[in-house]
C-alpha cells in the first residue's frame, strides 16, 4: 500500500451519540432499556406520534446532560431550546426528530486526549445537544420492519471540532470521550447495544494546503479500533481517488468489520433543509447558576484526576490505560494508594493489568476488599507466598473470595522461609547423585544449571521453598564445596 502521509493532510472531526443512562424514555414513560426487547414492546404513544400527545421532557435527562458538560470541561446554557428537524422516514413517526439545533445545553468545551507515546491531543468541543433517537428499520429483501424500541431515548450529540489529524488521535478521542461519559455517569456505555456511537468526518488535502479537502462521514462506529481501522481506510481511498485525478463525493459512508471496508450509503451533495423550527411542545429549559453547581458537584473522579493521583505510582502506561477500561479498578487502586502507599498500589496496578481481563464493554463484577488486598501485599513483602501464588490469590479476592492468609493456607500456597528447613533440603538435592552434572556446571560457569537444582528444591519442598533463598542457599554450599 501507498504511504501518502508525507503528500497529504487528513483533517477529521467526530460526532458522538451518547445514550444518557435514565430509566425512561426523553419526552416518554416507556422503559428506556430495550437491550434484547422483543420488537416495539418499549414503547408508549408518544413515541408513536399519535394524535394528542404530548411531550413531556425527562428531567435526569438534562440533569445527565449538565454532568457531562464537566466531562468536557465545558459551560452549561442557563436557557436552552428544542427544536424539530423534519424529515420523513418510517422509523420516525411524528415526521421530525426533536433536537437542539439552535441553543444547546452544552456549549464549547474541550479534552486532552493521551496518545501512546505519552503525548496528548487536545480537541475542541464546538458543543453538545439534547435530542431524542429515532426507531430502527430491519430490511428483508423487498419489506423492511420497523422497532420503535429506540424511538425517543435520549442522547447528547457531541460535536467535536477538526482537530484530529490521524487515525491514532482519532481512536485516543474516542477513547477518552467514553471513559469521561461513562465516569461521570452520563451513560451505561454499552458500546455492543450502541450506548455510545461514532460517526467520523474526514477529509484529505494536500500537505500545507490552507483549504480542507471535501469530506465524507462514517457512521454508526461502535468501538474504538473500528474508529482507528475506518479512519486509515478512508484517508487512503481518498488519496487514491486524488492521485487518479478524481473528486471526491460528499457522501455518507458505512463502514465493515469484515471487510475492513467503507462504501457508500447515500450522497451529501447538498446541505439538506429540515426545516428546523422551535418545537411549541416544549418550553424553554431554564438551569439556574446554583442548579448546574451542584449536580456537577456529584460527578465523581475522572480519568484525568486519577492519572494525575498516580503520578508517582511509575508504572507503564499500558497498566494504567488497564486500570482506566474500568471505573471499579480505578476506585480500587486509588483506595489502596490511599491506605497502603505506593508500593502497595504499584503492586495491586500491576496485578490488574497482568492477570485481569478487560475490553471496550468493561470489566466483570469486582468484589474485593482494599483491607483483604493490603493483607497480601503486606504477605508478599514478608516473602510468605510467591508471585505466582499472590496472582492466584488476588485472583480469587477480585472474585470475591477474602481472607488472604487463610485462602493461601487452604491452598497451601503459604511459602516457607525458615532457613534451617529450607538448608537441609538444598543438602539432600545436592548430595543426591542426579544433581552433580548440575553442580558441575554451575562450577565451570554455566549459571543457567541452577535453574535445575532450584526446581528440585521447589518439589521436594512440595512448592513451599521460598526460591529465593533457595538459589543463595544453593550458591552458598557450592562455593563452599
Amino acid at each position: 500500500m501507498t504511504d501518502f502521509h508525507d503528500k497529504y493532510d487528513m483533517t477529521i472531526g467526530i460526532e458522538c451519540h451518547v445514550q444518557l443512562a435514565t430509566k425512561t424514555k426523553l419526552f416518554s414513560p416507556a422503559d428506556n432499556d430495550a437491550r434484547d426487547a422483543v420488537p416495539n414492546t418499549k414503547t408508549h404513544p408518544i413515541d408513536f406520534g399519535l394524535p394528542g400527545m404530548l411531550p413531556v421532557l425527562n428531567r435526569e435527562a438534562v440533569t445527565l446532560a449538565v454532568k457531562a458538560a464537566k466531562a468536557l470541561n465545558a459551560d452549561v446554557a442557563e436557557v436552552s431550546r428544542f427544536d424539530r428537524k423534519h424529515y420523513f422516514y418510517p422509523d420516525l413517526p411524528n415526521g421530525y426528530q426533536i433536537t437542539q439545533m439552535y441553543h444547546p445545553t452544552i456549549l464549547e468545551g474541550w479534552i486532552d486526549a493521551p496518545l501512546e507515546d505519552g503525548s496528548s491531543v487536545r480537541v475542541r468541543i464546538n458543543h453538545a445537544h439534547i435530542e431524542s433517537d429515532a426507531g430502527k428499520l430491519t430490511h428483508f429483501g423487498g419489506y423492511s420492519l420497523v422497532d420503535l424500541n429506540r424511538a425517543g431515548t435520549p442522547l447528547i450529540e457531541i460535536v467535536s471540532e477538526a482537530d484530529i489529524h490521524s487515525p491514532a488521535e482519532a481512536r485516543a478521542y474516542a477513547t477518552e470521550l467514553y471513559r469521561l461519559m461513562t465516569y461521570a455517569g452520563v451513560t451505561h456505555g454499552d458500546l455492543y447495544h450502541g450506548n455510545m456511537r461514532f460517526d467520523v468526518n474526514l477529509s484529505v488535502a494536500p500537505k500545507g494546503s490552507s483549504t480542507l479537502g471535501t469530506r465524507t462521514e462514517t457512521k454508526n462506529l461502535n468501538s474504538f479500533r473500528s474508529v482507528e481501522r475506518a479512519a486509515e481506510y478512508e484517508f487512503y481511498r481518498q488519496c487514491e481517488l486524488l492521485e487518479q485525478g478524481e473528486r471526491i463525493v460528499q457522501e455518507t459512508r458505512g463502514w465493515s468489520d469484515d471487510t475492513g471496508k467503507t462504501t457508500s450509503q447515500r450522497s451529501k451533495e447538498d446541505a439538506q433543509d429540515y426545516r428546523y423550527m422551535p418545537d411549541a411542545d416544549i418550553p424553554p429549559v431554564i438551569l439556574e447558576h446554583a442548579f448546574i453547581e451542584k449536580v456537577q458537584a456529584t460527578v465523581p473522579k475522572l480519568p484525568s484526576e486519577y492519572r494525575q493521583e498516580w503520578s508517582e505510582l511509575a508504572v507503564d502506561k499500558s497498566v494504567i490505560n488497564s486500570i482506566l477500561a474500568d471505573q471499579q479498578y480505578a476506585k480500587l487502586v486509588s483506595a489502596v494508594l490511599a491506605d497502603g502507599g505506593l508500593t502497595a498500589a504499584k503492586r495491586v496496578a500491576n496485578w490488574i493489568a497482568s492477570s485481569l481481563t478487560i475490553d471496550e464493554a468493561g470489566s466483570e463484577t469486582m468484589n474485593a476488599d482494599v483491607a483483604d488486598l493490603l493483607a497480601l501485599c503486606a504477605m508478599v513483602d514478608a516473602n510468605e507466598v510467591s508471585s505466582n501464588a499472590a496472582t492466584e490469590l488476588f485472583n480469587d479476592l477480585m472474585a470475591g473470595a477474602c481472607d488472604p492468609r487463610v485462602l493461601a493456607e487452604q491452598k497451601g500456597l503459604l511459602q516457607n522461609s525458615d532457613e534451617d528447613a529450607i538448608g537441609a533440603i538444598v543438602d539432600a538435592v545436592l548430595a543426591n547423585p542426579a544433581s552433580q552434572k548440575a553442580v558441575e556446571d554451575i562450577k565451570s560457569g554455566n549459571d543457567k544449571a541452577i535453574g535445575f537444582l532450584v526446581g528440585q528444591v521447589m518439589k521436594d519442598s512440595k512448592g513451599q521453598a521460598n526460591p529465593a533463598m533457595a538459589q543463595k542457599l544453593i550458591r552458598d554450599k557450592i562455593a563452599r564445596s
